[in-house]
């Protein structure tokens, strides 16, 4: 008897699209349910951007970004929005660099010259990048070097599974490379990468589409035409035979494993990618999940576990190469050589028993229940539909997500365990307390 799939109906975002004249994509979605608005600013420069020499400058320039702008002086871009009642942020990922605000939608025309002034050009100066490298180098401190587990495992697991700098470096930078940052180069960054033909602009809620048009038009249709930068292709070989390194964590209290597998490319082979994103939340999303009832419930090896699609945990969001990743804690002394054995012995079980009846099902319709609930909020529909945007030209895709994952079948989902076979592993562990095995 086959499994039975979760019958999962489309959702129907409107969706308006248009392109400026300097390039700049817009992403409209009006939804007058209530008086908010998301605005979101999405480049096309991430990690995977950076030359060597200059890790951890996406996330660098990110910071930049928030100092002033061409008519704005620093910290002005968060007096207007805080003061208008709202909130924002930006963030760097492998792929892109976004920038994003929430607000009363009667703020709109705020918001949009606000990142319209940004987006003409950030105030660089020596005072500026001193005094965010000195901030990018405490978050270093906070988040990696000083807590345990820093880093671990999208800093220390793609060197392990990757060779070529693009795809295998450190994200957050070195302090050697972000010090011998100057001006010029963060100018040259920004002439770059921040040029409106390399962003999106969505916006989400309260909008009247007419309306919004003329204020998009008005604040930025004079912002000077740069094109894109031609991407270049990060493509590497999969690998031959199984990787495995460990470090010491001298903050660690328990030992961990990571390990990652190539999938098929999410943006050119999306039908084939699909199948590892339901299949990461077999293996580990909830106790009855294989991995969670064996490995945690009934062996008691480890003492959590977790799997993703992407180095930064969203599958959606990014472009090859990429990887389904399983990651566990052990308890003290734990075995590590046996963890691994018994996820390869329940990926060998699921690709050729199949999954028991209902358990496809429960899982899709949690999956569609967790992407409706991320893109309810106006914020989370505007960078969503600006990424798929941006990679795919396919704002609309937001709302079929949750039926295409429906439509994912045990044969399909059987195919890709079957693929996860040690000598296509890369596995990075963690030895507690500093010391050895």
């Amino acid at each position: 008897m086959p499994t039975r799939r979760a019958r999962i109906p489309a959702t129907r975002y409107p969706v308006e699209r248009f392109t400026l004249d300097n390039g700049l994509r817009v992403v409209l979605t009006p939804d007058r349910s209530a008086p908010v608005i998301g605005v979101a600013v999405v480049y096309d420069v991430g990690i995977r951007s950076e030359p060597e020499g200059r890790t951890g400058f996406a996330h660098l320039f990110e910071h930049l970004m928030f100092q002033g702008s061409e008519n704005l002086e620093k910290l002005a871009h968060f007096r207007y929005v805080q003061g208008a009642g709202g909130t924002f942020n930006g963030s760097t990922h492998l792929d892109y660099t976004d920038y994003f605000e929430t607000l009363p939608s009667n703020a709109l025309e705020r918001a949009l010259f606000l990142e319209a002034d940004r987006m003409r050009g950030p105030r660089l100066t020596e005072e500026n990048l001193r005094n965010q490298v000195d901030v990018v180098k405490e978050e270093i401190r906070v988040n990696v070097l000083n807590r345990p587990y820093g880093g671990f495992p999208w800093l220390t697991l793609p060197p392990v599974l990757f060779d070529t700098f693009p795809n295998a470096h450190d994200g957050y930078g070195s302090f050697d490379d972000l010090e011998s940052a100057t001006v010029a180069d963060a100018a040259d960054f920004f002439r770059h990468y921040y040029a409106s033909g390399n962003a999106v602009l969505a916006v989400s809620g309260d909008i009247d589409t007419a309306e919004a048009v003329t204020l998009i038009e008005r604040h930025f249709g004079d912002v000077p035409a740069r094109p894109a930068p031609d991407r270049p292709d990060f493509v590497e070989p999969d690998l031959t035979a199984e990787r495995r390194t460990a470090y010491p964590d001298k903050l660690a209290p328990l030992p961990a494993v990571a390990s990652a597998w190539r999938v098929p490319d999410p943006i050119d082979d999306f039908a084939a990618y699909l199948p590892y994103v339901v299949l990461a939340e077999v293996l580990t999303d909830g106790d009855a999940s294989r991995l969670v009832e064996r490995l945690v419930r009934r062996d008691r090896t480890v003492t959590s576990v977790g799997g993703y699609l992407g180095f930064m945990g969203d599958p959606f969001d990014v472009r090859d190469p990429t990887a389904l990743l399983l990651q566990a804690h052990l308890p003290p002394g734990g075995d590590v050589d046996k963890v691994l054995r018994t996820v390869d012995e329940e990926l060998d079980r699921l690709a050729h028993d199949g999954l028991s009846d209902g358990e496809l099902a429960r899982t899709q319709a949690r999956m569609a229940t967790h992407l409706l609930r991320d893109t309810d909020a106006v914020l989370g529909r505007a960078l969503r539909m600006a990424v798929l945007e941006q990679q795919r030209g396919e704002p609309g895709l937001l709302g079929e997500l949750p039926s295409l994952i429906g439509e994912v079948t045990e044969e399909q989902v059987r195919a890709a365990a079957a693929t996860l076979r040690p000598e296509r592993r890369a596995s990075v562990e963690v030895l507690p307390g500093g010391g050895g095995r």
